[in-house]
């Protein structure tokens, strides 16, 4: 499965770096992240280091195959 992850603004690069199996890019005022979430547990896994971030998530959604 592949997600993006849609944040408010412009992450630094040692924000970034907390999500390695994650691409990023910026568009307008927010951080696009995509890419591989294996299962039900890492995406879970993602969406706790976001919060542990204190980023906020826009939209997160599945990305076709």
């Amino acid at each position: 499965m592949r997600y993006e992850f849609r944040v408010s603004g412009h992450l630094s690069t040692a924000v970034a770096g907390a999500f390695p199996e994650l691409e990023g890019a910026t568009v307008a005022e927010e951080t696009v992240l995509y890419g591989p979430v294996t299962d039900e547990a890492h995406l879970y896994g993602l969406l706790a280091r976001f919060q542990d971030l204190g980023l906020h998530v826009v939209e997160m959604r599945r990305l076709p195959e």
